[in-house]
């Protein structure tokens, strides 16, 4: 569905890149039938295009002893909006700034260190946000699914 508007080689590639992004052009090429350099050349166009974003690993913070993740709801008055969003996006606490639909809401990912760190951040960063009208903070208690990115 997502990926109509590709021939079935880029999306065959896209689906075993997700899968697992550490494969070689030449594992791939093997998979689906066409030469290493075949594989290159489209994945080359494919980051290109903007399709493939980047390569990454991802630390699960549930797994390094002390780690706290949790999620902020922001409701904001409008004039406050982008100052509120320019003083979280630069801070390292926080890992993902959604706007959302709805009043002027932000939905904000953050992992502390520690239950002290993330306490610091609420009372300095969070708690002080001018334009803020509602905050609501959830602690994220155990991870059950976490999708990264398009599943094809």
């Amino acid at each position: 569905m997502y990926l109509d508007n590709l021939d079935s080689f880029d999306q065959q590639i896209l689906s075993l890149l997700t899968k697992n992004a550490r494969y070689s052009y030449s594992e791939i090429g093997d998979i689906i039938g066409l030469s290493r350099v075949a594989v290159k050349s489209r994945i080359d166009a494919l980051e290109k295009k903007g399709i493939i974003e980047e390569y990454t690993t991802i630390i699960n913070p549930q797994k390094i002893s002390g780690a706290v993740s949790c999620y902020f709801e922001i409701e904001t008055q409008p004039k406050y909006l982008n100052a509120i969003i320019d003083k979280l996006k630069y801070n390292d606490t926080v890992t993902q700034i959604y706007r959302m639909s709805g009043n002027c809401c932000l939905h904000i990912h953050a992992v502390a260190a520690s239950q002290d760190e993330l306490d610091h951040f609420i009372r300095k960063e969070i708690d002080s946000l001018e334009g803020a009208i509602r905050i609501q903070t959830h602690i994220i208690l155990s991870r059950i699914k976490d999708v990264k990115g398009l599943r094809l």
